[in-house]
């Protein structure tokens, strides 16, 4: 399938939303973006799973826009608020050949869910002039996968979330009622069409000895207070993944300090009660191990439980995350570091 043109954004149907807003003549989707593709941050990312990560870090470009409402988004000034600014492809093929340059093991293109055909356009370029690691497809998979074949030939690795497989906790969650059904459906498209393959890690990472050139990691946030629905995901997993993709268990969950107006204040808080807004508790850190024991996956990764909320990022400055998680190559707001 070719990447499509611009005029494809004049009724738009490039999300399940199919909310047809002539995105081409300046009007906003339901993501809240334009035709343009507009970034917030470039960065060499510390903090992805080892085999993504590998030496050199993943190279991450966060895109401005989401097709989602999570009440909880630690990156809610870029998804919902706007934070970023338009660039051409020749500026992407600039930011990622930096990247490259820098030393990222891949190009991380996160929440770009409402650019899909666009994007294609700009990775073909950017691989035409001469960016050769792998494209890391990172998102919350509330896609279609006629709209993923637009990427099948230029993305390799994928990074899809598979947050819940409950319609009532995702349409309060993330206003989404039909995201299980369908984040289901994309993340099966993706384990199909990409096994998984590595490639040594020749430059040492503390005993990364392998890094992802192809292949799919199914990422699962725990959510506070919910654990039935953290075991019906994982039992899912288990069934249509394990052996197939990497499974990712995260129980990084930080209550975020919303800058936003009392009445946005007020429906969030709303959302939000649709689970216990507080970090993981060591008790639950526990049973999630437990879990995960029981389920005996081939490969999964989990995280050490951690109270630091230092890593949650300010897209307002140059440096949104810490010194140790991230090295900035590019920033809405200033260019290239």
């Amino acid at each position: 399938m070719s990447g499509g043109s611009s005029s494809s954004y004049s009724s738009c149907a490039h999300c399940p939303r199919n909310c047809g807003a002539n995105r081409s003549g300046g009007k906003t989707g339901f993501c809240g973006e334009t035709e343009a593709v507009r970034i917030a941050l470039a960065c060499l990312h510390f903090g992805e799973e080892p085999p993504v990560t590998a030496s050199g870090g993943s190279g991450t470009i966060f895109f401005t826009g989401c097709t989602l409402r999570c009440a909880f988004c630690q990156n809610y000034q870029i998804s919902q608020q706007g934070m970023g600014r338009a660039v051409s492809s020749d500026e992407f093929t600039e930011i990622c050949l930096r990247l490259q340059s820098a030393g990222a093991e891949n190009i991380n293109l996160v929440t770009g869910s409402h650019m899909i055909p666009r994007l294609a356009e700009y990775i073909r370029a950017a691989q035409r002039d001469g960016c050769a690691v792998p494209f890391c497809w990172n998102s919350s998979a509330y896609e279609r996968p006629e709209l993923l074949e637009h990427l099948k030939d230029c993305v390799k690795i994928w990074l899809p979330d598979l947050k819940t497989l409950d319609g009532a906790l995702a349409r309060q969650l993330f206003a989404a009622e039909d995201y299980p059904e369908t984040a289901a459906a994309a993340v099966q498209w993706m384990i199909l069409h990409f096994p998984p393959k590595f490639s040594a890690d020749g430059r040492g990472n503390g005993g990364t000895s392998e890094k992802m050139e192809q292949g799919v990691i199914v990422r699962h946030l725990f959510l506070p207070g919910r654990f039935a629905e953290t075991a019906d995901v994982l039992r899912w997993l288990k069934e249509n993944a394990d052996g197939r993709a990497l499974i990712s268990l995260m129980s990084q969950y930080t209550p975020v300090p919303f800058r936003e107006t009392s009445a946005q204040a007020a429906r969030r808080s709303a959302s939000l009660a649709a689970l216990e807004n507080r970090p993981v508790s060591a008790d639950e850190d526990g049973d999630l191990r437990d879990l995960i024991a029981a389920f005996d996956f081939e490969q999964l990764f989990y995280q050490e439980l951690s109270d630091d909320a230092s890593w949650l990022p300010d897209f307002s400055q140059a440096r949104p995350f810490p010194n140790k998680l991230a090295v900035p190559i590019w920033h809405w707001n200033g260019g290239f570091a």
